[in-house]
């Protein structure tokens, strides 16, 4: 952020549209907004006015006025309303950016401005981010939740037990001679104990929370003609990818996403597994291996037609739940296929429902509350996984007071690193309230 400036861009969606928003924020949007209407509006108020710049109305619309700090960025910020006609927007544009001290926004830099002002912590910043970027109602609710502090208020309420718990131990080492400072408490281990099995708790759900915001990774695998192209476009009812009795015709990874009652499932088609001499082949057969070992479930297909081969060797991931592999029978027209879980044909439709049924069953969707899943990214999980092992130790060493303290004030800086924020002298406030030390 350029300090002193205030900057503008256009906050809704692409013109030509019914409506555009000019958002300003910073010490200029009174002054700004002043010279276009001859006086403020109330502010925090919709007005109807003429937008003039000069003697030149530009156009008539609606005007919102919000001086800082009770605004989104924490500075004077103004909208204006406008028709979404191109040439409005560009004329209103370069009428605001010619004036001094105003200049166009950079990539995300309202809400950078919100951070920056403690409008929104990083954790709130990532919920709008993902509220954006929502395609389906389950990513819509655990967005909206992390967004308005669901995430925010778990960790707080982490941090200031954890700041409790660093003074009643710190003022073990540093006033130890002083009368009113007593030993720890008896039930002190078992509240970092249970501090350190709620991030446990978390860290358990943060796997289903990522299949939320990301997706739940779909490959679709086996050998050339087992009819993963055709199961794609009968799963996704369109033409998405190209179907031929030719071996070796996919040699590049397809993605389709899927809305299943809220939940995004991610099919990918990939290339047939085969020996081949073919480099491009070869290519998309490695691509095909490498999507697989990062899916979160592999349909490996049979078909009565062809031979069937044996499934690679998967690596488990991080999470330790492994990318599941099913195997799942295709072109149930022409025969069965024994030993699957399900059997399909793209070309009658049979057994197509049932098989995105399972999907979403398999996605962990069902009686899920998306809106509790607020833990979803790796940011979080190393965040979490250090103040958990920093707990951990610390009930440990709590025989060794000054080894205890050092673990927690690390868990402690886990969790104000994922906030954002990080203050050390929190801990000194928090000990002189708790012990008469001052006196």
């Amino acid at each position: 952020m350029r300090d002193g400036d205030t900057i503008v861009a256009l906050s809704s969606g692409a013109v030509p549209s019914g409506i555009a928003v000019i958002r300003l924020s910073g010490p200029a949007s009174g002054a700004m907004l002043r010279q276009m209407l001859g006086a403020l509006p109330p502010p925090r108020q919709l007005r109807l006015c003429d937008i003039r710049f000069g003697a030149e109305t530009l156009d008539r619309g609606l005007v919102a006025w919000m001086p800082g700090p009770r605004s989104f960025t924490g500075e004077d910020c103004a909208e204006l309303h406008l028709h979404g006609s191109p040439a409005v927007v560009r004329a209103a544009l370069r009428q605001l950016t010619s004036q001094p001290g105003i200049r166009l926004a950079d990539a995300g830099e309202f809400t950078r401005r919100a951070f920056e002002h403690g409008k929104l912590d990083l954790v709130e910043v990532e919920g709008l981010g993902d509220l954006i970027l929502a395609e389906t109602e389950s990513q819509r609710q655990q967005a909206h939740a992390r967004m308005n502090g669901g995430l925010t208020r778990q960790v707080e309420g982490w941090r200031f037990r954890l700041l409790d718990l660093r003074a009643e131990i710190e003022a073990q080492l540093d006033f130890s001679d002083e009368g009113d400072v007593a030993a720890l408490p008896t039930g002190y281990r078992a509240e970092v104990d249970a501090l350190r099995l709620e991030h446990a708790k978390v860290l358990a759900s943060l796997s289903q929370g990522r299949i939320v915001r990301e997706g739940y990774r779909v490959v679709l695998a086996g050998p050339p003609n087992a009819g993963k192209s055709s199961l794609l476009n009968a799963l996704s009812r369109s033409e998405a990818a190209i179907v031929s009795d030719e071996p070796g015709t996919t040699r590049d990874l397809k993605e389709v996403p899927l809305d299943l009652n809220g939940q995004l499932v991610l099919l990918i088609d990939s290339a047939g597994l085969r020996e081949t001499a073919s480099k491009a082949e070869a290519l998309g057969i490695g691509r095909a291996l490498g999507a697989m070992a990062e899916a979160d479930l592999v349909l490996w297909l049979e078909a009565p037609d062809i031979e069937s081969i044996e499934p690679p060797q998967l690596p488990s991931p991080l999470d330790g739940g492994g990318p599941r592999m099913v195997r799942i029978g295709t072109k149930a027209d022409l025969g069965a296929v024994n030993g699957v879980v399900l059997s399909v044909s793209a070309t009658s439709g049979a057994g197509i429902e049932r098989l995105l049924e399972w999907l979403y069953e398999a996605s962990g969707a069902v009686g899920r509350n998306a809106a509790e899943l607020l833990a979803s990214r790796e940011r979080d999980r190393e965040a979490l996984l250090v103040s958990e092992a920093a707990l951990g130790r610390a009930a440990e060493h709590l025989d060794r007071p000054e080894v205890a303290a050092e673990d927690l004030r690390r868990a402690s800086q886990a969790l104000e690193r994922l906030l954002g924020r990080m203050d050390a002298e929190a801990v000194l406030d928090r000990l002189f309230a708790a012990f008469c030390i001052g006196k």
